[in-house]
Parts: structure tokens; sequence; C-alpha cells
């Protein structure tokens, strides 16, 4: 085996030499010649079969034709000029159009010769047209008969104007392969997992990966590929996890004492659900026994996470330890401290509240008490985490909404508790989808709150265009008069040149001649306000001073307003799926029934059409999150770029779920049979995962 071969720098590869070289480098990342090679077609094109032209429909994208061209005629005059040509197969014609190249091509093409045609196909008036096709002459010499499935690779337009494109990308893998052994990719997978799923040997899988003959060969190494990619990253993950266990001490909290007690027989403002009583006896357990707690906790929107989080703070408290909740913003962050000093009044304890706008003397006092144990609880911002802020004894951090964090960020709160870091708790609102939660967490231990509080009413979701307009407005009066307020949310501050959208200054002078003063009371709230005129408005809102509030997606966290029951989302189409849901939970958390009203202009597209679909046919925020991964990709869903998820080569866990969940339990077995993987057939694995594994960047850490 040539050991270094793959390490080669890639200017030394036939037919790149150093400016090439230089342009993969800057354009791809692509350094070495293990960089080219794990850079995978992204699509094929299949010229195995051909198309008739009366067989064309508007969804085939790419299709590959025979026929003869019929004639050459040129159009249009300077920049709009254009080459057409009349190509006919024995069922029909399609016109083929150059845009470029006008002059070489009229010289070059040959009207009446025979020709293999390939590109995508547009219908306009009815007419089938095919721009700037690959051609081929059909001499005597050639055979009618195409044989090849070709890949096709990630380009620029640099890259394309240094004749990278990707003709050029595969004559390089031809190159790389001509160097290339057997031996360069001796298997790393155990041969009864091979079997067992059936899977394709990893030196034929890298080939034809590059090179498949056909779809179905295409199938097997792409199987074989992306359940080597889950499987190593589960096996990563899984050793994470199994060495945290065992390295990572923590504090014991061996008794629920008196303020968990009293706060649970006197203060509960409710009875707890069936899955906060699963998820809070599951953190009981992980905080006796001496290992620190890593654990996520995800519950959908008025869930009751914060409750969880709170008589989690309270066992802290009854051993001796004091906790800290951060959260992303002042607004979220004040609302946590309101809502957790109004449940535990009479209990005998200190909450403090610290932000970057909390300053001087009561700064001062704040850090002072704290560092004498005299603040039991610490609820605030990242000031959290900031250097004069010192703990006696820190023996519990929640974190809530932890993907608006830098893992750096997160990581200053171990370094605030000594002998051993404290127990981590992450809440989030933000559904994770399953094959998401098992690669950005799988290092972690996972708690669902699958339910909502009892008596709580599922929001009712509708949509409505513009000519509903007056009989909205009519609802929103109706439910004002009922004593209800009414959330408007815009997606844009002011005009946008590019986006034909509703704004919010539009937004609410509309709003006030529909509602005009003295009558009804309008809040305004967006990003750009100072936070103090921010608050104040949302707080005038809270008490019900103003039955509407006009606001951007800044309401998306941190409102909490049980008399809210109307939610009207202007321009849906240009909001995500997750922070639609999120809006969506921001009513719904009184006793009255709710409502969220989606407006959408007439002309949609399919993926917005099919996001406000999902929004009005379910509430669940798991399965709102499944769609949206489906929808977007995994690399585009809140909060996972900082993860590493969108390094994956091959697999796609929008697709993949099934071989990721599969490769974890496989992972699974194989780490509680063999967890130092010493075994004989297990040292093919265990060589690759220590050479290639840990160059994977973006593990996920909690902190």
């Amino acid at each position: 085996m040539q050991q270094d071969l793959l390490n080669t720098a890639i200017e030394y590869l036939k037919g790149v030499g150093p400016k090439r070289g230089e342009l993969l480098r800057k354009e791809l990342s692509i350094h070495t010649f293990r960089d080219l090679l794990y850079q995978f077609p992204y699509r094929y094109v299949d010229k195995t079969r051909f198309q008739k032209v009366r067989e064309l429909h508007e969804d085939m994208g790419d299709v590959q034709l025979k026929g003869i061209l019929r004639r050459l005629s040129k159009t249009g005059e300077g920049r709009k000029r254009r080459l057409v040509g009349r190509f006919r197969d024995d069922t029909g014609y399609i016109d083929l159009v150059w845009f470029t190249g006008v002059h070489w091509l009229e010289k070059k093409l040959q009207v009446g010769a025979e020709y293999v045609v390939y590109g995508r196909v547009n219908q306009y008036g009815g007419q089938w047209s095919m721009a700037h096709p690959e051609m081929e002459l059909l001499s005597e010499e050639k055979t009618a008969t195409p044989k090849t499935f070709e890949p096709v690779y990630t380009s620029t337009e640099k890259l394309n104007a240094k004749g990278l494109d990707t003709r050029a990308r595969r004559k390089l893998m031809h190159h790389l392969f001509e160097k290339l052994s057997p031996e360069d990719f001796p298997e790393n997978l155990p041969a009864y997992i091979m079997e067992k799923m059936k899977l394709a040997p990893h030196a034929l899988a890298m080939y034809r990966i590059h090179f498949p003959r056909n779809q179905k060969e295409l199938d097997r190494v792409s199987l074989r590929l992306k359940f080597e990619e889950l499987f190593f990253l589960q096996m990563r993950l899984l050793q994470l996890k199994k060495r945290r266990k065992k390295e990572i001490k923590g504090f014991v909290f061996s008794s629920i004492g008196d303020h968990f007690n009293q706060f649970f027989h006197e203060k509960l403002p409710f009875e707890l659900t069936g899955a906060q009583k699963r998820v809070l006896k599951e953190i009981r357990k992980d905080l006796g026994q001496g290992i620190q707690m890593n654990r996520l906790l995800q519950g959908d929107v008025g869930s009751g996470k914060t409750i969880v989080g709170l008589m989690t703070m309270l066992m802290a408290i009854d051993n001796g330890y004091q906790a800290c909740l951060m959260a992303p913003t002042e607004i979220l962050a004040q609302q946590h401290y309101n809502s957790i000093s109004n449940y535990i009044e009479g209990l005998g304890l200190k909450v403090a509240f610290l932000s970057g706008s909390v300053k001087g003397k009561k700064r001062k006092l704040i850090l002072e008490e704290l560092a004498e144990g005299e603040i039991h609880i610490l609820i605030g911002t990242h000031a959290l985490i900031e250097d004069p802020v010192v703990f006696k004894n820190l023996g519990l951090a929640i974190t809530d909404e932890q993907h608006r964090f830098g893992v750096a960020q997160r990581a200053k709160l171990w370094k605030k508790s000594r002998p051993c870091p404290p127990h981590v708790l992450v809440m989030t609102a933000t559904p994770i989808p399953r094959t998401l939660a098992m690669t950005l967490y799988g290092d972690l231990d996972v708690s669902v709150i699958d339910e909502l509080p009892p008596g709580r009413k599922p929001v009712k979701t509708i949509h409505r265009t513009e000519n509903h307009r007056l009989r909205v407005i009519g609802f929103m009066k109706e439910e004002i008069a009922k004593g209800r307020q009414v959330y408007v949310v815009y997606p844009l501050i002011e005009e946008s040149e590019t986006l034909d959208l509703k704004n919010l200054e539009e937004g609410y002078e509309a709003l006030t001649r529909e509602f005009p003063l003295p009558e009804y009371k309008i809040s305004v709230v967006h990003g750009r306000m100072k936070p103090a005129d921010k608050d104040y408005e949302m707080q005038r809102f809270a008490r019900a001073e103003t039955q509407i509030m006009v606001a951007t997606t800044v309401i998306e966290v941190g409102v909490n307003v049980p008399n809210a029951s109307v939610m009207v989302i202007e321009n849906t189409e240009r909001f995500g799926l997750a922070q639609l849901h999120q809006l969506r939970g921001r009513v719904g958390r009184g006793a009255e029934q709710s409502y969220c009203i989606l407006m959408s202009s007439f002309k949609i597209s399919k993926d917005g059409k099919e996001r406000i679909q999902t929004m009005v046919r379910t509430n669940n925020g798991f399965d709102i999150a499944e769609a949206d991964l489906k929808l977007r990709g995994p690399g585009n869903i809140e909060g996972t770029q900082q993860s590493g998820i969108i390094n994956l080569r091959i697999a796609d866990l929008a697709t993949d779920g099934r071989i990721l969940q599969t490769a974890r339990e496989i992972a699974l077995r194989v780490l509680d049979d063999d967890p130092p993987l010493e075994r004989p057939e297990h040292q093919g694995l265990k060589g690759y995962l220590e050479k290639y594994a840990k160059q994977v960047k973006g593990w996920s850490r909690i902190s």
C-alpha cells in the first residue's frame, strides 16, 4: 500500500499543475488526492437509454434523444442573437437553442446528420426546446447505443472558466484511479457487518461511486458508503458518551429536600403531565450517580420545560448547591426570571437577574452575593459566563435554546464550578427531527416532553389569501370584543426593493385605519428598537393596555401573554416551518380557544404551499420538524451550522433515517460487546476510527 499517496498535494495529479491546484484549493477546498476522491458526484447523467420526443413531459429534467438535425437558423441581433436548430426523431420534433458560440456552432453543426443530444427540456407555448444541449455526431463507426452513466461534480464559474468543468473533473478522477489500487482502500468494516448488511467492498464502492455502470450498481455502492459514514459517526459519538460517563465525575445530589417537597405539594400551579414526571425521574437518576449529567430536554412550545428546569434547580439547592439558567436574549431571560420568582415566592430562596443592562452598584452587589452563596438561582443572558461572575458552589447549569450559543460560550459555564463541572441541562423548544438528534446530540442523553398540560386546547390554524382580508379583520374585532388580544407578525421592518412584501410600517398604518383610537390601542415591536423601548411595548401588551401587537419575528421567543388568542402571520410563504411553529406557540397559552391565521399571496411556490399545508394539518412540533428537514435539508435547519452536520459527504439525514438507525444500533452492539475494540475482527475498524474519524470536524458537544 502506498501509505502517503492520498495525502499527495493535488497539483501533482496529471492534468492539474500549480495554477489549477491553487484554484481547486480556493474554490472547493480540494488540497490533496484524498479531498478530490471524497468529493462525490452530486448527480449522475444516465446515458444508458434514449427517450422519444412524444414521451417528454415537464418533470423529466435531463433527457437523451437520437434523431436528425433538420435545419439551423439565426434569430435576433447583438446580445439577443441566438441559433435555433430543428431536431426530429420518428415521433416529433424539438428546438435546440444556443445563446453563445453562435458563429462557431453554425460552422460545426451538420444539417441532415444524425446526432445524440442531451440536456434539460422546457416547454414554451406548447413547443419543446432544449438550451445548450450536449451534441454527439453518430457516424457509421460509432455505436448508436451509449453505455455511460456519467458523474456530475460540483463546480463554480471560476473552475469552468479555467477548464475544470464536470467533464474535466471526470478526467482527473480517471487519472487518480490510474494511480490507485484496491490496496489503497483497506476494508474498514468487520466481515460480519458486511454480511449482515449485504454491503459492497470498500475499494469497489470508492471506485463505482464515481463511475457506476448503472442505477442498480450506484444504489449498492451508495448504501455501502452511506452506512459506513453514519456508522463511524455513531461509533465516535457513542465512544464520547461512554468516555464522558466513565471519566467526568459529577456532584451527587443524594436527597430530595424541603424546598423541592414544599414546591411540589404547595406551589405547583398545575398537576405535572406524565411526560414531565418521566423526565424528572430521568434527571433524578442522573443526579444521583456521581457522573456529570449532560442531558438535552426537548419539548414543544408550552409543554412545561420551565417547571422541569425549576424543579431540577430545587434538587440542586436542597443538596447545598447553586443553580443558573442562561437564555439567549434579555427578553427571554427576563421572562424566566419573572416566572421562576413567582413560582418560588415564599420558599425563602434568593433569585437574581444578570444581563448586560444590569450595571453599577446593583451588578456589584449581585456578584458579591453570588460569590458568598447568598444567591441560590442566577438567571440571565451570556453575561453569566463573563469572568467576574464567580459562584460559591455551582451545581447545575441550565441553558435555554442552546443552539443560539456557541460551543465555546457554553463551555465557559463548566469552569464556574470546582472540583467537578456542574450538571448540564439544555432545554429547547425547537423540536429536533429524530435523525438530526441522533447525529447532533448522539453523545448525549435526550429527554422529550411529548404532551401538553391538561386543559390546553390545540391552536386552530387557518390559511387565508388577500381576498379574505376583510373577513380576517372582522374576526380580529370579534376576538378583541371578547377581551382577547391579537398578534400581527411581518417578515420585514421596512420596504425592500427586491421583495414584494407587506412590511411592518405599512401594515401598522393599515391597521390604524381599521382599528382607530381611542377604541383600539396598538403596540409595535421590532429588532431595531432599543431594548428598553421594546420591553416597554411588550409590557404594555402583557398588561392588556394594548389589544394588538404588530411585530417582526422578535416575538418568536420570549413573550408569554395567555390572554392573546389570535396570531396573524403576514406573507407566510416567506417564513420557515420552524419559525411559523414558534410564532404559533405565542398563542394557545390560556384556557380559551386560540387561532393562527396564515396570510399569503395567491401565487406561492410549491415549497411554500407545502409549508402552509403542514402548518394547517398538524400542531405537533416533531412532525413539523420532520417535514422541515425534508423540505430544507439538515444544513439549513436552525442551529445545525455549528454542529458539523453539513460535513456529511454522502449521507442525507432527510432521507437516510433508516440507515442511520441501523448504523447506531450496530455501533451500540459493537461497543457493548467489545468496548476497547480489541478483538481481531475489529482491528480494521479500530485503526480506521483512530486514523480518520478524529479528523472529521464538528463532532457535537453540548458544552
